[in-house]
């Protein structure tokens, strides 16, 4: 059985720092900021600059940005044994870096997100809420465990999470195997069908976000098909649930009567989704092709690069992303710092493919999107380039985008879980 929590505030509610807590980073741009010369690697359009705010962090991941400016930093960890958990990070001397830090809880995760008082943090198997006291950087007490025993074996164990207005936490939990075949990636062979995945993963399951002691079992599917949505949010202005998601691959390489070399490296597009109860997304039966702009039976179930069959069932994207770019940020601009024609727009930071030869990898940036409700306004543009430095693919890329989030002045911070760097990329206003 699971037990009632305490709800979480509706309000925000931020004491007055004592003079031993540090002093936060200022609610509107302070034109004393001194940005990175070279904007800390990063290649931004016009206007914008950024500042390295931290440097070394051990695997950051999604990140979330209070009210008074205290930033929360999902850690993976590192392979030396540099521990995960959450990192609070805050600038006591007002010059937009953080030197203040502390740690709290050890198991590397991916997702978070800050509720008022509270902070949700998933790990590969389970989703914890922390008591963050308002105006404070650490933790009351130990965690409650809202959602435990989620399914983490095989591939695609991170967990993204995303709560909405009525108490409801949703929960990505991707799929084991590229496309459900009884043995991954092997050539010619078809997929499992039904497939079993299923049943507990390849899909967004929705909890009680003030309900301890949840299992899988006590949520719902809330949409399915969705091979693994690591960037994931709910946007307040529509009361939806968005996600962008990788995409299967091995297109050409596993059915090479059917597919080119630059069908593999096009094929499918990454797509940028609107979640609503019961959707169905069509994975591993189906993919969207961004040439034809058409759901496509995929070759393991008889598809040949052109049939649909039962895929004109399948929910269709709001948009679709290169290839293989692997998206695992998406955030709603809700500011007004940013010129006019970023407002509610999407960024989108992709962490990088592996999987475009003989093509380049590609990815390894930010993107923005313009929208108008749910729809496209516009193709999108690289708005932060640079991340992958002088390599060409993940093994010797120099750094890869992972988390994004919006600061209370409309600053956007963006995490790199490769060197462990964490920007604030702000807009110097003409005149």
């Amino acid at each position: 059985m699971y037990g009632i929590l305490q709800p979480r505030p509706r309000v925000w509610m931020l004491a007055l720092l004592t003079c031993a807590a540090p002093r936060m980073l200022a609610a509107q741009v302070d034109d004393s900021l001194r940005c990175e010369p070279d904007n800390g690697g990063l290649t931004l359009p016009e206007g914008f600059c950024a500042i390295l705010v931290a440097e070394d962090l051990p695997g950051p991941r999604h990140l979330a940005v209070r009210g008074d400016g205290m930033i929360f930093v999902a850690a993976g960890g590192r392979r030396d044994g540099t521990p995960g958990g959450i990192y609070a990070l805050a600038d006591t001397d007002g010059d937009g870096r953080a030197d203040d830090r502390v740690h709290f809880g050890e198991e590397g995760g991916n997702g978070l997100v800050l509720d008022g008082e509270y902070l949700y943090f998933a790990p590969n198997d389970k989703v914890v809420r922390y008591r963050i006291p308002a105006g404070e950087g650490t933790a009351s007490g130990e965690p409650d465990v809202i959602v435990g025993d989620l399914p983490s074996d095989r591939s695609h164990r991170a967990k993204s999470i995303a709560l909405d207005e009525d108490g409801n936490l949703f929960v990505n939990i991707g799929s084991p195997s590229n496309v459900c075949q009884p043995r991954d990636r092997a050539q010619t062979t078809g997929g499992v069908d039904p497939c079993p995945e299923l049943e507990t993963r390849a899909g967004v399951w929705r909890f009680d976000a003030n309900r301890s002691g949840q299992t899988q079992a006590d949520g719902e599917r809330y949409g399915t098909g969705i091979r693994n949505a690591v960037a994931l949010t709910y946007r307040p202005a529509t009361e939806g649930l968005y996600a962008v998601v990788h995409g299967r691959d091995r297109l050409f390489q596993l059915f090479p009567e059917h597919y080119n070399e630059e069908d593999g490296a096009e094929k499918p597009a990454e797509e940028f989704i609107r979640i609503e109860a019961g959707d169905d997304f069509g994975w591993p039966y189906c993919y969207y092709d961004p040439q034809t702009r058409v759901k496509v039976l995929a070759p393991e179930y008889g598809g040949d690069g052109s049939k649909t069959g039962r895929c004109t069932d399948a929910k269709d994207p709001i948009f679709g992303f290169p290839g293989h770019w692997a998206p695992d940020g998406l955030l709603f601009y809700t500011g007004t710092q940013f010129p006019e024609q970023y407002w509610g727009g999407a960024f989108v930071a992709f962490h990088g493919s592996w999987n475009r030869a003989p093509r380049p990898q590609a990815g390894y940036n930010v993107t923005f999107l313009p929208l108008q409700g749910d729809r496209s306004a516009g193709p999108f543009e690289v708005f932060a380039d640079g991340f992958i430095g002088a390599g060409s693919g993940p093994q010797d890329a120099q750094r890869r985008p992972v988390g994004l989030a919006q600061g209370p002045d409309g600053s956007v911070y963006v995490t790199d879980d490769r060197e462990g760097t964490l920007w604030r990329i702000i807009y110097r206003r003409e005149g």
